[in-house]
């Protein structure tokens, strides 16, 4: 059984940061701290499609953000563990090695992860201890939107108003001058990325040098991508213009990948963005992206809201036609192989990067369900398997929305994909810099 009092577990998910990590800040409040990242093996599951849930682009910058993290909590005199299994195993019997009395974990709110989470729960109260469960995931924090959960609007700009009208993004958490653990306690080494991807089957992904950013892990990247895009180019100045871009490093922020494995909070980049408003110009590009920030908050409170119903194929329109599986095709969509070489484009600029534009997504996501005809899951899943800033209620989200099973007012929201090629590759640099998928640089 857990003896001590004062000796708190806390457990890294997707919050891989010391900065503005509030579960990170209610683990300090003990007198000792114990450290730990799990690497949960199901998350390298085959899913029903038959795609591997983490794939290589995303798998790497996983591995470089637990290494970044691991690097600044030496720097602060703590040490890191890093295991592989199942959390509900691991977690209870770090407790009882530590004498940790309580875990303390960012909360989630999509079904895989509350299941885990409950299993987790049921474990460590066998072993006598509690959980602490802190939410740090949003931009407003969940008891602060002035709704319950079960009123939500079900269209975003009901829900905007209300926030921008009555909802107050919170102070940032300063992250620890210091971090007390357990002298003993000695950090484990990151898993070396091809090793630990050949346990799954997969290979090291390359580095294509067309991909618009080389895309690292770390808080630290993550500082330095904002202190870049903010503060030296200022790109925030120009974002609501430049944001449908589909070439170069500076036409969007490219947060997402370190917004998704929690390198960097939305409080955190929000906060950087009244800054820069204070010290040179509040305009539409600054309204617009933290305007962008709570589209992403209101994909969570929706799974929040709904549960497990917007992984379903009708999810929020059960009268909606249904869509047929056809492998075929959707091998040729996922091949950037169709009739469509701005589909394509976008396509193979996902297989040989694991990213692609919010214009992109849009239009091959379309495709996929409206010329297609093809079920909005599969598209879904082989997003998480490739994207490098997949996570399940902001890419659940925009898949129904766009397939008109979620939150889209609209009953048919088909892109004209030739119109929009038109609009945002007039001359067709995008559709030939990505008419191949020759490689030029292996980094394995």
């Amino acid at each position: 059984m857990i003896t001590s009092p004062s000796r708190t577990l806390h457990w890294f998910r997707n919050d891989l940061r010391l900065d503005d990590n509030p579960a990170l800040a209610c683990a300090l409040q003990n007198e000792e701290v114990v450290l730990v990242v799990v690497l949960d093996e199901h998350f390298w599951d085959q899913d029903r499609w038959g795609h591997i849930k983490t794939g290589s682009f995303r798998t790497r910058f996983l591995l470089e953000s637990i290494d970044d993290l691991k690097n600044s909590i030496a720097q602060l005199g703590g040490s890191l563990l890093v295991k592989q299994g199942r959390p509900q195993k691991i977690l209870p019997s770090l407790m009882q090695t530590w004498s940790c009395n309580t875990l303390t974990a960012q909360a989630e709110h999509t079904p895989e992860e509350i299941d885990i989470q409950e299993s987790v729960e049921s474990a460590v109260c066998q072993v006598g201890g509690v959980c602490s469960w802190i939410e740090g995931q949003t931009l407003f924090h969940p008891e602060d939107i002035p709704m319950k959960l079960e009123s939500l609007p079900d269209t975003f700009t009901q829900f905007r108003k209300k926030i921008e009208k009555l909802s107050v993004v919170r102070d940032c958490i300063s992250a620890p001058k210091t971090l007390c653990c357990p002298k003993d306690l000695i950090s484990d080494d990151v898993p070396v990325l091809g090793e630990f991807l050949a346990t799954f089957g997969l290979t090291s992904p390359t580095l294509d040098s067309r991909s618009v950013l080389p895309f690292k892990g770390g808080a630290s990247e993550a500082r330095l991508r904002l202190k870049y895009y903010f503060w030296e180019a200022k790109r925030l100045a120009v974002y609501k213009k430049t944001r449908n871009g589909l070439l170069g490093a500076d036409y969007s922020s490219k947060f997402s990948p370190w917004l998704a494995h929690g390198c960097i909070s939305p409080r955190r980049i929000a906060s950087e963005v009244y800054r820069f408003e204070r010290k040179y110009e509040a305009n539409k590009s600054t309204y617009w992206f933290v305007f962008e920030l709570m589209w992403r908050d209101y994909f969570r409170f929706i799974a929040m809201k709904y549960g497990v119903r917007i992984f379903h194929r009708k999810a929020l329109k059960p009268e909606s036609a249904s869509r047929e599986i056809r492998s075929s095709a959707f091998i040729s969509w996922k091949n950037g192989q169709t009739k469509d070489n701005f589909v394509n484009a976008n396509m193979r600029e996902l297989a040989r990067t694991g990213y692609m534009s919010n214009r992109g997504r849009q239009n091959v996501a379309s495709y996929l369900v409206h010329d297609l005809g093809i079920d909005w899951r599969l598209g879904a899943s082989w997003f998480e398997h490739m994207l490098l800033d997949y996570d399940p209620a902001s890419n659940t989200g925009n898949w129904i929305y766009i397939a008109g099973v979620g939150n889209d007012p609209r009953p048919n929201r088909k892109f004209n994909t030739q119109l929009q090629a038109n609009m945002y590759d007039g001359k067709g640099k995008y559709q030939t810099l990505w008419s191949t998928d020759a490689l030029e640089l292996d980094v394995r």
